[in-house]
């Protein structure tokens, strides 16, 4: 239900809805989104009025579902290109088979949770996004805001704007269309300073009383809206048509109108849930949502339709709060379509395009480029990136090229490696913390060689700082310590880190006496001091080996080893340096030399007499 105008919640959402603000935000969407279906048909090679019926759709159906509460769905700029060619490939008739086709597959991708993939998205790369958006469509609506035809591709529009700027003003007619639409963008911009309740009727509506007026005038001849039959224009799919899916290219197409569509829409949810304070999009039941409007667009015969940017934003800036206002904008397409189309003949052209170029201006947003060049300069560059390949090719391309510029800079950041190696005395010390990862590899191997060309006879290399170790840096890692100890000059030794990677399998566990059985030996007094003879010496197989056992302490291995009256009473310092007999459940696993080194076995042996004796 719809109460009047309520307090505002703590999350900057109102308990009520102004109706009155509903009302006349879908007006705004609808003048937003008439130019843009009948532009839309026009450059796919259609007729302008299956533009409208998508865009009739969009409302209708896809309006009242509760995927999103503000995003507004229509035929699209986006898919002019591929439905251009699938008309001219298959014909207009096989146009509404593979749309049905493609809603059914979208449903079902909805149906097994697929949408909320579409939420890993950068926020520079939804701002690249609607400034990719808001340039070209600027640039493109300027053309018809002087009475005139654009080019075509984005790049065509911007180098062709000062021609076509000089071209405006030698002609009367054009000049007074191009005066229409520019004064309808000032008073877009100047429109909510206007005091008192004036400024509450939004500013499109006012420029579109003002262009009605104008071109009513005697001797003003400016081009007007002008729409067809809507109902004639239908055209329901046949068994002929269903039959053409035997065709594999038919098949191609129904997959990359399926792929684009609901891309571009859950990319363009993704953006517009930034826009807004009120409640985020749930992404499956708008994939469903927008499966369900193809679905019926293809029944009509009518363009594929997906959200819509321009028009999505102009529903969130005119004060939009719930579903109402985008699904009365499709109510009000199919209102004058098919009772007033008098009345759209007396709506200049120019006019819709002067509210265009106001809605790309907010998209483009000029002061966001800056702003996140102060914040974050990688950033910036992922979202000029996008921009620029949108403008460049395509929305889906340039979304993607986005994203993988955006992997790109996560990947460098996370590769944040600090490798350091010196030698103290007769040991080359190589010390990684960090994220270790192959984009790192040159440092890590220019590391490697310097300690392996130190001539020490130890070399340490101790990981345990780093975070994260990838295949690439392990792999080159372990080489490393296999070609040094395969040349008998060197002891190694390599800590390394706790992670998963590098865990090995424990031994066993072994079985514990009954607490009766142990209670008289459990006491440190009991236990026997080892002696150099019960100490375990490595056997020639376990030098062989390249694990060995050693639990992990708040004490690293140091050296020298630990003196006898060192050891605590559970033997940790011991136990770091020489290894458990048994490692406990808690062990970790290390790759260690585990031949002894010249000298060693005399001196720990002295230590152990003199200390027994």
């Amino acid at each position: 239900m719809f109460k009047g105008r309520g307090k505002r919640k703590a999350g900057g959402t109102g308990q009520g809805v102004d109706l009155g603000t509903e009302i006349t935000a879908s007006l705004v969407v609808f003048l937003v989104a008439l130019p843009l279906c009948i532009g839309v048909a026009v450059a796919s090679g259609t007729p302008a009025e299956l533009g409208i019926i998508s865009g009739v759709v969009g409302g209708l159906v896809v309006g009242m579902t509760r995927g999103s509460t503000l995003q507004v769905s229509g035929p699209a700029a986006g898919l002019t290109a591929l439905v251009a060619e699938t008309v001219e490939a298959h014909g207009i008739a096989m146009l509404g088979v593979i749309v049905l086709m493609s809603g059914l597959l979208q449903i079902g991708l909805g149906m097994i949770r697929l949408g909320r993939m579409f939420q890993a998205i950068s926020i520079a790369v939804v701002q690249g996004m609607l400034a990719g958006i808001g340039l070209p469509l600027m640039f493109s609506q300027s053309y018809p805001l002087a009475d005139a035809a654009a080019p075509g591709t984005a790049i065509e529009n911007i180098l062709g704007f000062p021609a076509h700027a000089l071209d405006t003003f030698s002609n009367a007619q054009t000049a007074i269309a191009a005066l229409l639409g520019i004064a309808t963008v000032v008073l877009s911009f100047v429109w909510k300073k206007v005091p008192g309740p004036v400024r509450k009727i939004p500013a499109a509506l006012v420029a579109v009383a003002i262009g009605i007026l104008v071109a009513a005038l005697p001797g003003v001849e400016v081009k007007t809206l002008q729409v067809g039959d809507l109902l004639a224009s239908v055209q329901f799919p046949g068994p002929e048509q269903f039959a053409g899916l035997a065709d594999p290219a038919v098949l191609t197409a129904v997959f990359t109108f399926t792929v684009i569509a609901s891309a571009e829409s859950l990319f363009t949810a993704a953006a517009v849930d930034r826009m807004h304070d009120g409640p985020r999009t749930r992404y499956n039941s708008e994939l469903i949502a927008q499966g369900a409007g193809n679905t019926v667009c293809g029944i009509l015969g009518a363009l594929p339709m997906t959200a819509v940017v321009a028009r999505s934003s102009a529903n969130v800036q005119a004060g939009a709060k719930t579903r109402l206002s985008r699904t009365l904008h499709g109510l009000w397409l199919l209102g004058f379509a098919l009772l007033l189309p008098s009345v759209l003949a007396l709506i200049p052209i120019s006019v819709l395009a002067g509210v265009l170029v106001h809605s790309g201006w907010k998209l483009l947003g000029p002061e966001q480029f800056p702003k996140m060049w102060r914040q974050d300069r990688g950033e910036f560059v992922v979202m000029t990136i996008t921009t620029g390949v949108i403008v460049a090719t395509a929305l889906l391309e340039g979304v993607l090229v986005g994203l993988a510029a955006g992997i790109v800079l996560a990947a460098l950041r996370m590769s944040q490696t600090s490798v350091e190696h010196r030698v103290e005395g007769d040991t080359a010390k190589l010390v990684m913390t960090g994220n270790a990862t192959f984009l790192r590899l040159p440092k890590v191997i220019d590391a490697l060689e310097a300690v392996g060309s130190a001539g020490t006879p130890r070399i340490r290399l101790d990981l345990m700082g780093v975070t994260h170790l990838d295949h690439a840096c392990r792999s080159q890692i372990e080489e490393f310590v296999e070609q040094k100890r395969a040349s008998q000059t060197v002891r190694v030794e390599l800590l390394l880190p706790d992670l998963p990677a590098t865990k090995q399998k424990q031994k066993p566990k072994p079985q514990r006496k009954p607490r009766s059985e142990s209670t008289s030996d459990s006491s440190p007094e009991s236990r026997p001091t080892p002696s150099p003879e019960s100490r375990p010496t490595p056997s020639p197989e376990s030098r062989s080996e390249s694990w060995s056992g050693l639990r992990r302490r708040p004490v690293s291995p140091s050296w020298p080893p630990p003196q006898p009256h060192e050891r605590s009473s559970s033997g940790a310092l011991y136990d770091a340096f020489y290894g458990p007999s048994q490692p406990g459940p808690s062990a970790e696993w290390y790759y260690l030399d585990t031949r002894p080194f010249e000298g060693l076995q005399d001196s720990e042996e002295a230590r152990w007499r003199d200390y027994r004796g």
